[in-house]
């Protein structure tokens, strides 16, 4: 195993006519010096007015492209996830037009945070509770077949921005690869998320991460999978969860109606208003597809973690 250097080398979107920044080989391990989503364009000293000025064109930098010696198409690219080195700080935001709210909250806002970035204890949202963390990457894949360039705001088959919190220390990602050295590019790195990133950002942080690579020959994976070292949850698990329910045939209007609901119940129960209620699901709050099978009504659940109002 060879310890190569720091990748600082960013890009917007993915293309396959991008040159390699860098050359590994299976068995390598790379860190990466990763930017927030906004790609430095938000500081600790940041206002909501800040949001309304950003240039869409820098959000979302990811740092590669990364040829993988040896990773051929029909192959698949194994990214283990050694570990984080965050910042200590991060931002999460409303931004007008994005979330599952979006016709709801019109207006922008922005929560900045400070939290540990050696004990990463949980991160204070103000006088309302404390939100436990687990450092992630949220863009994370391999560059299309398809020429040209593909906005990095969709996932997509090969990876990219899937913001999957249980692609943390310990994971393995298997990405398919579509061509020749895969092209492997990676960002958006998360201090915290809930699953679902409802408002549309989680806790946006910069920090370092460093990966390892291997190759399985001919694995010919359809979409991305991938296998955690152990429990995903236990750092939400302790105190239980309030739950709310969206029942009907879809599964938007579903996951619309469940948030909608866990937001009146949090700004009735706690007196937040409603936009930190927001936020604050988006970070901590896991939706999930209880049912899917009982035609021709859809079940999907918001789980809250109890114990960050504790």
């Amino acid at each position: 195993m060879k310890h190569a250097h720091t990748i600082h080398q960013r890009h917007h979107g993915w293309d396959n006519s991008l040159a390699a920044v860098a050359t590994v080989a299976p068995g390598d391990v790379l860190e990466f010096d990763v930017l927030d989503a906004a790609g430095g364009q938000l500081g600790p000293a940041s206002v909501a007015e800040d949001l309304l000025r950003l240039d869409f064109a820098a959000i979302n930098p990811v740092n590669g492209p990364v040829c993988v010696d040896g990773a051929e198409p029909g192959d698949a690219l194994a990214v283990t996830v050694l570990s984080f080195a965050p910042s200590g700080w991060g931002w999460t935001a409303n931004i007008p037009g994005f979330g599952l709210l979006a016709d709801q909250f019109p207006q922008p806002a922005l929560r900045l945070w400070q939290y540990d970035p050696v004990a990463l204890g949980p991160a204070m949202f103000g006088r309302f509770g404390r939100v436990p963390l687990k450092p992630f990457t949220g863009t994370i894949g391999v560059a299309p077949a398809a020429p040209g360039a593909h906005s990095i705001v969709p996932p997509r088959r090969v990876g990219g921005n899937m913001d999957i919190r249980d692609i943390a220390v310990g994971t393995t990602l298997y990405l398919p690869v579509e061509v020749p050295g895969a092209l492997f590019s990676v960002g958006d790195t998360h201090a915290a998320q809930g699953d679902g990133e409802v408002c549309g950002t989680a806790i946006e942080s910069p920090m370092r991460v460093s990966l390892q690579f291997d190759v399985l020959k001919r694995e010919r994976l359809e979409f991305p999978r991938f296998r955690t070292p152990g429990p995903v949850s236990r750092h939400l698990d302790g105190s239980g969860y309030d739950v709310t329910t969206g029942i009907g045939p879809d599964l938007m209007a579903g996951a619309r109606a469940a948030l909608a609901a866990m937001i009146d119940l949090l700004t009735r129960r706690h007196g937040m208003p409603a936009i930190d209620a927001y936020m604050l699901c988006s970070v901590c709050a896991d939706l999930r597809i209880s049912e899917i099978v009982d035609a021709p009504n859809w079940t999907v659940a918001l789980y809250f973690p109890r114990l960050v109002l504790e």
